[in-house]
């Protein structure tokens, strides 16, 4: 029989104060939500340092403080491909994307949504690429949401001794709420406070645990007598193992929660800024989890009794390592750190699969001429729709369904990573060529998830393939019109101007 809630606990206290705050959040950006634009975009009004630190925390889940930290626990250093591939990955989303992303959207109509930005960019009249696109995102995300929220219940689950089922509730009600009130301010104000509070518990932990292991030196000194192995990057791997982890970077450039900061960044002058902030908080939020895995090995190796749980399961080394090193009100802060790492993420999944359903479905075909009010209800509508629907899912967490997952990083990287990249890069491009990289893309994906050659990534073959079919079918498809290389002209004089204010956007 599962012992009711202590409500005295430092650990609950924390908890609960920390989603009180988020709440809070929510309801303080409900007053700057005036229009649809506000509340899928946050009227594109974003600093700098929110846009970076949003971006980060709708970027990392659970998987920062869980399953990485895990990983290397386990086998060493050379589980830190992947995050070696992520830094590169990002590098470039934000040096060649993001600006270029956020002068173009507003150039093509003020584009809301990934799917609205390819209709106009590439003035496709039949909607098959808003359609296609939304459909993707739907159908990705409603599983990306699911699995969040699985990841959120296990947390609540383990920390207050729930039944899953509360644990299930407890854990979506409150990410549900903030979106449902606040839409995107909401969402990119508590990013901000969640990125603060993963960054300090990934740069704390580390220090405690060399400090507890008797210093830098002897900490690594005690790995290597243990097996040297763990500090060797090449060890257990090989070039494909290696190019398929680093490959993970690729996925950035297709990713719609991570667009869409981009999207809503005050001025493209203020992305460099941006950048700087995001990738330093990036490298240092990957290096301490690396770390904390890594010297996990040899705090643990010292203290065997209190290793028993993260022996059973390495994916709580994190868990473990602040319960064991801090006193109850610190570990409970470094606790929220995980819970904001699941809830920054799924909130950004559950807000754009709203956008696509309100912007690129409900407007497009059923209200073209619904109020802005009238939109902004119906994207909270959905938000509760999108929601519900993955709980459900949620509610079996053996669900085959959520082995997506696995996936669905790559679906996205491949289906829209070229597709957007050659759009802001090449002028020649064509509304077939966008098509056929799309449905290339996704198709690669899924088959060779299946077939499983050669131990490669998926995300590399489905990359490369939807490339190809891009160029070819633009190439042998009609030049793009007068207006789409005028568009993508201005485009390009706005990226090299970035001072000079931008035009307004043209009405359909």
């Amino acid at each position: 029989e599962r012992k009711p809630v202590n409500f005295t606990n430092p650990t609950t206290i924390t908890f609960v104060i920390y989603i009180l705050a988020m709440i809070g959040i929510g309801f303080a950006a409900w007053r700057y939500t005036r229009d649809l634009s506000d509340y899928i975009l946050g009227g594109r009004s974003l600093g700098s340092f929110v846009t970076a630190m949003s971006a980060g925390a709708s970027d990392m889940s659970g998987w920062l403080l869980l399953g990485l930290p895990g990983a290397v626990y386990a086998s060493g250093v050379s589980e830190s491909w992947i995050a070696i591939g992520l830094i590169i990955g990002a590098w470039f989303n934000w040096q060649f994307v993001a600006g270029r992303l956020r002068v173009y959207t507003e150039i093509t109509r003020n584009a809301l949504t990934l799917p609205d930005y390819f209709t106009h960019r590439f003035e496709d009249k039949t909607k098959i690429l808003r359609v296609i696109a939304a459909l993707v995102i739907l159908v990705f995300f409603t599983i990306y949401c699911a699995s969040g929220m699985v990841a959120g219940a296990r947390l609540f689950e383990q920390t207050f001794g729930l039944s899953y089922d509360t644990a299930l509730w407890a854990g979506a009600a409150a990410t549900i709420l903030y979106v449902f009130v606040g839409g995107f301010l909401a969402v990119s104000w508590t990013d901000t406070v969640q990125a603060s509070l993963m960054i300090f518990a990934l740069l704390l932990t580390p220090v405690m645990v060399i400090m507890h292991a008797g210093g830098f030196a002897d900490a690594v000194q005690a790995i290597n007598t243990l097996d040297v192995k763990y500090s060797d990057m090449f060890h257990g791997t090989t070039t494909i193992g290696i190019i398929s982890l680093m490959a993970w970077g690729l996925g950035y450039m297709g990713q719609p929660h991570i667009l869409a900061r981009f999207m809503a960044i005050s001025s493209v002058d203020a992305m460099p800024n941006a950048r700087r902030i995001g990738m330093t908080w990036m490298i240092l939020c990957l290096g301490g989890a690396v770390a904390v895995g890594y010297f996990g090995i040899a705090y643990f190796a010292a203290n065997p009794q209190q290793g028993a749980t993260v022996q059973a399961n390495h994916e709580t080394v994190f868990i473990t390592l602040s319960q064991v090193l801090f006193n109850p009100w610190i570990a409970g802060v470094l606790l929220s750190a995980i819970l904001a790492a699941v809830m920054s993420t799924l909130s950004c999944q559950l807000l754009v699969s709203s956008s696509a359903l309100t912007e690129d479905f409900y407007k497009v075909f059923f209200r073209p001429d619904a109020s802005q009010k009238e939109l902004v209800w119906v994207g909270r509508l959905m938000v509760l729709l999108v929601a519900v629907i993955a709980i459900v899912i949620a509610r079996d967490p053996a669900s085959k369904v959520l082995g997506l997952v696995g996936y669905a990083w790559a679906g996205f990287g491949a289906a829209f990573g070229p597709v957007v990249i050659l759009s802001l890069l090449w002028p020649r491009m064509t509304r077939n060529g966008a098509l056929a990289g799309m449905l290339v893309g996704a198709l690669t994906v899924i088959i060779w998830r299946n077939g499983a050659w050669f131990g490669l990534y998926e995300m590399v073959p489905g990359f490369l393939l939807s490339g190809v079919a891009i160029v070819l079918f633009s190439l042998l498809d009609k030049a793009p019109s007068m207006r789409m290389q005028q568009d993508f002209a201005q485009m390009e004089a706005e990226m090299a101007n970035p001072g000079v204010s931008l035009t307004a956007p043209v009405a359909d």
